[in-house]
């Protein structure tokens, strides 16, 4: 058996920062002879439809296949099929139950495939892929958002009475039993996976049964970037981890890089040429992520902080009020011509980065965004909003020391911050002596290192073929059970 004979099913969550990286991870797997099937939802699909089609012009066996949510059945409105257009984060919790229904069109789905399925690569917000994974009797890899680091620190919080010995969510506390030392606040360390209903209680109880009943774990991270918590986590979780990233730069072609996840607000080519005007490293780009949400006055108020740092910026703003885009329209973007660039909606995020101009990079720490910046090798600005975000900013401050922290804290949302902070973190990390050259160098190490980890005999390329000889193994044990 070799990889031309397998065929991996990957069913990734319904969010940008999950969906993006499984398709990368789909393309890599075609590229190495094995067939491929992604299976998500119709509005999700036509989301990567234009990469996967070139991939499939470019001889890779890789498909899509739709399923449809019962979304009415949950109580969420038709065609809401993405995390990123709930209105609520309290309302999740029925996009859980409509993806929980999709156990059984599923499998329907994947007895009738031709080649029969090998493997099955799911989200680990997917729990029921395990069962069913069992039941067809093949392997079931889990695929974890976050880096080694940060699904650690969550799962020794999980796993330990440490937040019961912290009063206050404010209250700071250092994590126990990992190589750095991290501080915290209760509400940053429990903010992804809080359970404060049946369901959700529920829901991740089952989703750590899975996990531990899973064939391994999948990790868009490399080696060399967090060496102790690969083994940590694989030693924490009592299976292999296989870190396989970071997958974004398996993107070389222009439309690849540019068409990742949704539809740009800009023409790639003009955002280019902008930015083939300016000094390298003299750019800062600012994008909070597809599921931020600042007030009208935040917005204010980071738009007045980057025209006092006097650094020319791209701007990426999700969504405008009619008073926003007013203030926008009627001054600012006259005031800031030609020094800052505004982008409304999707920006093609991994094209800005990689360019020469781009010297900094103002993040919501998504883990998508956090290795992006990283492969880029450029300092980062760091903003949290929600969930792993904390974990992956004290990550990206503490251990890798390639940022600076804006400080928002759990539940600040309305907290402003000023313009004169923004200002002077821009200056902090654009800065090309002392500190701010340090940092520099160090993100620049780190980039060099990503790009040799995806290169041929480069630690994730090594990984990609331990975790597919590691799937044929598993495969033939199965088999010889069966006989």
């Amino acid at each position: 058996m070799a990889s031309k004979d397998l065929h991996f099913v990957l069913i990734p969550l319904m969010q940008q920062g999950h969906m993006i990286p499984m398709v990368d991870i789909a393309r890599i797997l075609a590229h190495r002879h094995a067939t491929v099937t992604i299976i998500t939802t119709p509005v999700n699909a036509n989301r990567f439809r234009s990469a996967i089609a070139r991939a499939i012009e470019a001889n890779l066996k890789i498909q899509v296949l739709e399923l449809q949510l019962s979304l009415s059945e949950v109580g969420l409105p038709e065609g809401c099929e993405n995390f990123d257009m709930i209105p609520s984060f309290d309302l999740f919790v029925k996009m859980y139950a409509a993806m929980d229904m999709l156990e059984q069109p599923t499998e329907n789905l994947l007895r009738r495939l031709t080649p029969a399925p090998s493997c099955i690569i799911s989200d680990n917000q997917f729990p029921w892929t395990t069962d069913l994974a069992q039941r067809l009797g093949i392997p079931r890899l889990v695929f974890h958002g976050p880096g080694c680091f940060t699904f650690l620190c969550l799962h020794i919080v999980m796993n330990t009475n440490i937040l019961n010995e912290v009063e206050s969510d404010s209250d700071y506390f250092i994590i126990p039993g990992i190589t750095d030392r991290i501080q915290v606040t209760k509400a940053q360390a429990s903010s992804w996976g809080k359970r404060e209903t049946k369901e959700m209680v529920d829901f991740f109880q089952r989703m750590e049964v899975a996990e531990e009943a899973a064939d391994g774990i999948v990790v868009n991270s490399f080696e060399e970037l967090e060496p102790n918590y690969v083994e940590e986590l694989s030693k924490a979780k009592k299976k292999k981890v296989w870190c396989i990233g970071p997958v974004s730069l398996h993107n070389r072609s222009f439309l690849d890089l540019a068409e990742r996840g949704n539809k740009a607000g800009i023409d790639e080519h003009d955002c280019l040429k902008w930015l083939d005007t300016k000094e390298q490293g003299s750019v800062i780009f600012v994008c909070l992520g597809s599921m931020s949400s600042i007030t009208t006055e935040q917005m204010f108020e980071i738009g007045l902080g980057l025209e006092l740092s006097k650094v020319s910026f791209i701007w990426c703003i999700r969504n405008t009020t009619e008073e926003s885009e007013r203030w926008l329209s009627e001054g600012y973007e006259e005031r800031v011509k030609g020094r800052g660039l505004i982008i409304r909606g999707w920006a093609p995020q991994v094209l800005i980065l990689s360019h020469i101009a781009v010297g900094g990079f103002v993040t919501h720490c998504g883990w998508n965004s956090t290795l992006e910046g990283v492969s880029a090798g450029i300092p980062m600005i760091t903003w949290p909003q929600f969930a792993d975000q904390f974990l992956n900013e004290r990550f990206i401050v503490d251990v890798l020391k390639v940022g600076v922290s804006v400080n928002i804290e759990v539940g600040e949302k309305d907290k402003l911050v000023k313009k004169e902070n923004i200002k002077l973190c821009v200056e902090m990390v654009m800065e090309k002596e002392r500190e701010g050259e340090v940092r520099r160098k160090r993100a620049r190490e780190f980039g060099e290192m990503a790009k040799r980890a995806m290169e041929e005999g480069g630690s994730s390329h090594v990984n990609m073929t331990l975790m597919i000889q590691d799937v044929i193994h598993q495969l033939l044990a199965k088999n010889t059970k069966v006989i």
